[in-house]
């Protein structure tokens, strides 16, 4: 078998989009940031405004969340969005989407919507990064759940979300 090379063109710059609500951000989304900071150029942290949803934080407090939780990477950047996510990835001009997998219940929903986005544009590709087994039962919910009532979430997120939820319950 003759192995082939493919020649990028040194102006090529892969974006990736990194899409959710982060509410809030947990260490294990961060795990994902820092991981794909690593695999691509340029990684747009992508806070999904969603009108349907009733937020534990607003979207700005969500966006500075995750700039001082991420300013220690370079090629990151944090963006809010509305509407459909791959006509949010047009408007960038990113050609990858990123999702996190935990369990095999979330690789059903995203492979699903994998192959939805790409029906919705056939430029998009989606790569999942597996969760470290440390944070495979990570979600906002349990955060925001345990918070709820009166539990540490130090070890669960950043720490100043740690504080930002501190605060809201006091």
């Amino acid at each position: 078998m003759a192995l082939t090379s493919v020649s990028l063109s040194l102006d090529s710059v892969v974006i990736a989009i990194y899409p959710g609500s982060f509410d809030p951000i947990t260490l294990g989304h961060l795990d994902v940031i820092e991981r794909a900071s690593r695999l691509f150029d340029q990684v747009i942290v992508a806070v999904l405004c969603n009108p349907g949803k009733d937020p534990f934080f607003s979207v700005s407090q969500r966006l500075e969340q995750i700039r001082r939780s991420t300013q220690h990477l370079i090629n990151i950047e944090v963006d809010s969005f509305t509407g459909l996510t791959v006509e949010y990835a047009k408007l960038r001009q990113a050609r990858v989407l990123l999702r996190g997998l935990r369990v095999l219940s979330d690789f059903e929903k995203e492979l699903q919507m994998a192959h939805t986005n790409q029906t919705l544009w056939d430029g998009i590709e989606t790569v999942f990064l597996a969760t470290t087994k440390e944070y495979s039962f990570l979600s906002s919910s349990i955060v925001k759940e345990i918070a709820k009532f009166g539990g540490s979430v130090t070890h669960l997120v950043p720490a100043n979300v740690a504080d930002d939820i501190f605060s809201y319950y006091n």
